[in-house]
């Protein structure tokens, strides 16, 4: 039997190259530079290049991807500790080639594209040359299938797309968008809906408006409300097979939801450092923060919080190595996204607080971590939904109790114990 928490020491080095690199020459990227999708912004892609091609030299470029679409392979326990580290800052995921939605993207096309397709969009994507938008969810519908109204109609040789969709990130940036709509209305979810590539700057795709979060102007907003208008795509522009669209996104938001997990480790690790920093610094009249009982009790349960997610995570991702399939791990993957965003929440929270006014203030990164973390309880899926999954899997497996009384009843168990061990207690009482 092997139980083993160490990492392997040749991948500890590439992990203690990279925490540094990152500390030191990608989070001052954060400040200065503008969004990391914009592959149009020349200053910002001179400097990310050079970084970028450190990043191949060390072998830890798109380490989500086999060795044959230009990855590593490393396989999903040594990206998440990668992603520890590459969660601490905005531009660290594209400077090692494994932003969202990209590397998704990149993941299903792999799997499920024509050679066609894979030349034209997936080869430029891995590269860095371009960026992608998953363009899913719809404004009357969110994230539920079932209830999306985009069609696609087969035309000749091509298809046309009508339809509205909602949320689709980083499309201002892209070049292509990968969408789902409505092929056959009689099948219903599974055998009815299709994948497409379309190219963002097809006739009839036009960005109504892109959506911030929290109070992000429309300059810097990110999200898009994307309508559809008899968009024609040629009929070799279909991902997948016809009618596999609810196959491709379970595979596709599986990897996600687990990545989203392993980046927010960094998040919360980071809010959990900014509390002890303020602990030992800021002065009271009795000592420092650090001194006070309540003080003690948010760092303690904040350090709980963070190592019991962070060991879910880790298993998580050596289930999903072991099986190589998302869906027989749907139950964990479930299960860290629903854990997710409460950990940041109270994390970030608790460090605000810690800092008082200026925690508060827009001096420090708490109030766009906040957002952060309710973004994240809605992101691939509401956390009420993820519940619901774990809830259904653990039922399936449950068995009624065979009486009247539950199966833990204590009288019950008390007189089958005495039944089980009445020769051992005769015995026993006649030998006293």
């Amino acid at each position: 039997m092997t139980w083993d928490f160490e990492t392997e020491p040749d991948f500890q080095q590439k992990l203690d190259w990279a925490d540094e690199f990152v500390r030191s020459e990608v989070e001052p990227l954060d400040m200065v530079l503008g969004d990391p999708y914009d592959k149009g912004d020349e200053q910002a892609m001179r400097i990310v290049r050079p970084l970028q091609q450190r990043v191949k030299d060390e072998k830890l470029w798109a380490c989500h991807l086999e060795p044959e679409l230009g990855g590593e392979g490393y396989g999903q326990v040594k990206l998440a500790l990668l992603n520890e580290i590459l969660g601490r800052s905005r531009w660290a995921p594209s400077i090692f080639g494994c932003q969202a939605p990209d590397s998704g993207n990149a993941e299903i096309l792999a799997r499920y594209g024509t050679p066609e397709q894979k030349e034209r969009y997936l080869r430029r994507l891995l590269d860095g040359e371009i960026g992608s938008c998953y363009s899913m969810t719809e404004p009357h519908a969110g994230s539920d299938p079932g209830l999306f109204t985009t069609r696609a109609v087969r035309d000749g040789d091509e298809w046309v797309i009508t339809g509205e969709k909602w949320f689709s990130s980083f499309a201002r940036y892209a070049s292509f968008y990968i969408v789902m709509a409505v092929t056959d209305p009689e099948l219903g979810t599974r055998g009815g809906m299709s994948m497409f590539i379309v190219p963002a700057d097809n006739p009839g795709v036009r960005i109504i408006r892109n959506v911030g979060l929290g109070t992000e102007s429309e300059d810097v907003a990110s999200h898009a409300y994307i309508s559809y208008d008899d968009v024609r795509i040629p009929a070799d522009h279909l991902l997948g097979e016809e009618g596999a669209a609810f196959e491709i996104a379970q595979a596709r938001l599986g990897g996600g939801r687990i990545h989203h997990a392993m980046r927010t480790i960094a998040q919360v690790r980071r809010a959990l450092d900014m509390m002890l920093e303020r602990a030992v610094s800021r002065q009271v009249r009795a000592g420092n923060l650090g001194s006070q009982q309540l003080v003690q009790q948010a760092i303690a349960e904040s350090w709980i919080q963070l190592e019991q997610f962070r060991l879910f995570v880790l298993r998580t991702a050596w289930l999903i190595d072991k099986h190589n399939d998302y869906q027989l791990v749907r139950k964990d993957i479930a299960a860290v996204k629903a854990a997710m965003p409460g950990v940041y929440y109270d994390v970030v929270r608790r460090a605000m607080h810690m800092h008082g006014s200026l925690g508060l203030s827009n001096e420090m990164p708490f109030s766009s971590m906040l957002i952060s973390a309710e973004s994240m309880s809605l992101a691939d899926g509401p956390t009420e939904i993820h519940q619901m999954t774990v809830a259904k899997q653990l039922l399936r497996n449950a068995k009624p109790a065979d009486g009247l009384f539950p199966s833990e009843h204590l009288p019950a168990r008390r007189l089958a114990a005495q039944q089980h061990l009445a020769e051992v207690l005769e015995r026993e009482a006649a030998a006293l």
